[in-house]
């Protein structure tokens, strides 16, 4: 089970760290960057959370493997 959860934590953290990516590229993102001179938050918010979770996942799957 851990080993699942593992996965799919990793498997999220990875795509919201994409996503995350994404929104940094787009158009708006990089107009308001220009004026500000920082990455807008939501895209930091994407970027934490992707990172944490793709930590997350990879412990869960050292953990499980470990266990046995």
């Amino acid at each position: 089970m851990q080993k699942i959860i593992g996965i799919i934590s990793l498997v999220i953290g990875v795509l919201l760290f994409v996503w995350g990516h994404d929104i940094t590229q787009s158009v708006d993102s990089q107009v308001k960057q220009i004026f500000t001179g920082s990455p807008i938050n939501r895209a930091t918010y994407y970027y934490v959370a992707g990172v944490a979770l793709v930590l997350f996942g990879l412990f869960q799957l050292f953990r499980s493997g470990r266990q046995k």
